[in-house]
């Protein structure tokens, strides 16, 4: 018997997209953006600054690089499954 639970997300939009929304438009902003986040986030022992800044950072920059968008994709599918398994 197939299951009736789908597993497509027609509830809206993912967070990740809802927050890549929220991005400034100029593609050179975006890229700096990320880069100041990625470099705070590598300066996480420091007060203020976290470690939570890097994959901040590396989700800014995936609007704009393929290759980080791939990446990203897999790590989502996979913390994605994993959840669903629990």
């Amino acid at each position: 018997m197939a299951s009736t639970k789908s597993s497509t997300n027609t509830t809206g939009p993912s967070m990740t997209q809802r927050f890549t929304r929220s991005l400034p438009a100029s593609r050179p902003a975006r890229i700096a953006l990320g880069i100041a986040l990625i470099v705070g986030g590598l300066l996480g022992f420091l007060p203020i600054l976290g470690f939570w800044m890097l994959p901040l950072g590396f989700v800014v920059l995936s609007v704009d690089f393929p290759t980080i968008r791939r990446a990203r994709r897999r790590v989502q599918v996979r913390v994605m499954r994993w959840w669903r398994q629990r």
